[in-house]
């Protein structure tokens, strides 16, 4: 398959958006950016193009798709009941990096459920990504755009590495605002439930419905062991090809042990990589050393943490060093990504 990569930049977005618009309408799949993470996005209400999604990413058939929609009014056709926590949180963060999970209608096919009577819906706040669905006239089912465990793409340039010849269209809108995937709360919960924290977190949610919960394997770090109920619960994700452990505990200790560890793994002849704050780059004195933003700055590091992760993969390092991250607030979501890249290894320094 020949891939059509093209940018929004020079003044053709009406022409990119009416022939993604197309592509989508005809069952293909088209890439796009939102706020979040780039998006790769098919009909969702078409069964075989939620196929061609999980074909083209490598991905789980049981890993459901969220369905991207540009006006509230389509919760009535998508969701057969809508509660009224809701249409608060709805008013309160859309368009916007937040998901909500809902009882399905016959509509929406199993497929793009993952077979779950439960459908994943969010209004991205993405110029291009509103425009798409809003134009098509498509709500459209579209997981992040990268081989199923990998990095998620923040760059058109990590989609085109993992999408280039998979897909029929990718849509080039620069670099990510946000840079992790949107928050995910379940509302068909007596008390509604994050099942996978983001941008919008549990304090912003507490504000506006005045209770929320978190399903237990956000808390334990652990993954869900039957069907998972959102993306990102139960598979390996955000992983680069090197194995990657989290050193934390108290920061000048985990410094010296992530130094101990780089001369031991060099004179292993092993390539050693450290992902890094910019508060301790300085202190490293061996390993490839990438700093992924200030510990004084959640957001920054979430910018950078995809690129950087994937960034590791692109100097072939054998092995990642990673500093520990604060999990209050939004680094909350920070480090659920980083600790699902590391395949849960984290190791306490004491």
């Amino acid at each position: 398959m020949n891939t059509k990569i093209v940018k929004t930049e020079d003044g053709n977005e009406d022409e990119v958006i009416r022939e993604a618009g197309e592509i989508l309408k005809s069952g293909g799949l088209v890439a796009f950016p939102t706020e979040t993470v780039y998006g790769l996005g098919g009909d969702a209400l078409k069964e075989d193009a939620a196929r061609k999604i999980y074909s083209a990413k490598g991905r789980p058939s049981d890993n459901p798709l969220i369905v991207h929609i540009a006006d509230i009014g389509a919760l009535d056709e998508l969701a057969s009941e809508i509660p009224e926590c809701a249409y608060k949180l709805a008013e309160a963060f859309w368009p916007g990096p937040l998901t909500m999970i809902f009882k399905k209608k016959d509509i929406v096919p199993y497929g793009t459920t993952g077979g779950l009577d439960t459908v994943a819906i969010r209004m991205p706040s993405h110029h291009v990504a509103h425009r798409l669905i809003k134009d098509s006239g498509v709500y459209i089912a579209a997981p992040s755009a990268n081989l199923s465990g990998r990095p998620s793409p923040t760059r058109a340039e990590h989609v085109i590495e993992d999408m280039d010849g998979r897909i029929d269209m990718i849509i080039d809108g620069g670099a990510i605002e946000i840079g992790i995937e949107s928050t995910i709360v379940d509302v068909t919960c007596e008390v509604p439930m994050i099942l996978r924290p983001g941008y919008v977190t549990a304090d912003m949610i507490k504000e506006v419905l005045g209770d929320v919960c978190f399903d237990e394997t956000v808390l334990a770090h652990s993954m869900v062991k039957g069907k998972p109920k959102a993306p990102g619960m139960k598979y390996r994700h955000y992983a680069p090809k090197a194995e990657l452990t989290i050193f934390e505990g108290e920061n000048e200790k985990v410094v010296s042990k992530i130094n101990e560890l780089a001369v031991k793994y060099e004179y292993d002849g092993l390539k050693v990589g450290i992902l890094s704050s910019n508060e301790n780059e300085h202190k490293y004195a061996h390993g490839e050393v990438v700093v992924v933003g200030s510990r004084e700055n959640e957001h920054e590091v979430a910018a950078h943490l995809f690129d950087v992760l994937r960034h590791f993969d692109h100097i072939d390092v054998d092995v990642i060093l990673s500093e520990g991250f604060s999990e209050d607030s939004f680094g909350q979501a920070v480090m659920n990504r980083l600790i699902k890249a590391a395949g849960h290894h984290i190791e306490i320094v004491e």
